[in-house]
């Protein structure tokens, strides 16, 4: 029996359920089918892949390393096909972007437009997700790019420098904290021990670096909204006398909000371009990566630390 691609990925949607039910109602076929397909690849490869005889459906040691080489070669003939496809001129193709969920409210949307301006046949898939899971699936090919910050990296990923991300209060125009401030006077930390602060939760690393903050200045705010979300803290300051602490870029594109500096300041965070070394890189992301370059220039982001380094094919 000649194998064809349909016998791995059934084999590996058993392995990742540890069921032939839910891999066939994933898959779309019925399970009877799924199982024969998965016994004619044990005959043909002359080896149990899969041991049936628990609760569970669990892989044999040879199906453990059948899996591992299958989930290489479909990631290798994935690329391949986007290899052939991909298009020099841009007249078409396409990018999957992964990012952490603060740069969805000041870098998404501007990137967006210039890439559609240059090149509107290139389509976009954007998912947030945190870090750990950003370098996962760059390893596992299931994105070509990815925003983050700079820390420890996980084998195989490759990490451009940007720009350097300073925080800061984030308030309504003509806020207490905005009117208490100037761009040549910051607003002492010690301030916002009474004041009332609408911040991220506790799932964002933003939030975890606020606390960090706040903590080794002996401040204990006050908080009085929480939120999952960027945009909802965004609209929740500006109708009301609520504060938060954002990035300074988040003020952008928003009239209505202006970023107060804090004395001493929040420690920056270099924002960082991810790869996984070695992956092809398509015309869609090169061209991507060169207006993220241009960008950060034209809006005055402060350089990281060496500069804004050209990524490494």
């Amino acid at each position: 029996m000649a194998l064809e691609l349909r016998h791995l990925r059934y084999l590996i949607a058993v392995a990742e359920h540890g069921s032939f039910t839910r891999a066939a109602e994933e898959l779309r076929i019925s399970q009877p089918t799924l199982s024969q397909q998965v016994r004619q690849l044990e005959r043909a490869v002359g080896v149990q892949l899969l041991d049936r005889t628990g609760r569970a459906v669990r892989l044999t040691d040879a199906g453990a390393t059948y899996v591992h080489y299958a989930r290489g070669a479909l990631r290798d003939l994935a690329a391949a096909e986007r290899a052939v496809t991909d298009l020099a001129d841009l007249s078409r193709g396409h990018l999957r972007l992964a990012l952490t969920p603060t740069f969805t409210a000041y870098l998404v949307g501007p990137l967006t437009a210039e890439l559609y301006a240059a090149h509107p046949g290139i389509t976009l898939d954007v998912r947030e997700m945190p870090q750990d899971r950003i370098e996962a699936g760059l390893l596992a090919d299931d994105h070509d790019l990815g925003f983050a910050f700079e820390g420890p990296h996980l084998p195989g990923i490759s990490a451009t420098p940007l720009f350097t991300e300073t925080l800061g209060l984030v308030t309504a125009v003509g806020a207490a904290a905005d009117a208490a401030s100037t761009a040549a006077e910051p607003l002492p930390v010690r301030d916002l021990a009474g004041r009332r602060l609408a911040l991220l939760s506790g799932d964002f690393a933003t939030r975890g670096h606020v606390d960090a903050y706040l903590a080794a200045h002996g401040i204990r705010p006050h908080v009085a909204v929480e939120a999952n979300s960027v945009q909802a803290l965004v609209e929740i300051v500006r109708r009301t006398p609520l504060t938060t602490v954002l990035p300074d870029a988040v003020t952008d594109d928003h009239p209505h909000l202006r970023p107060v500096p804090l004395d001493p300041p929040l420690p920056s965070r270099t924002v960082t371009l991810l790869r996984r070394e070695s992956a092809y890189e398509s015309a869609a992301a090169r061209a991507f990566t060169a207006l993220t370059r241009g960008l950060v220039r034209a809006r005055g982001y402060r350089p990281a630390p060496g500069g804004v380094a050209e990524p490494t094919s």
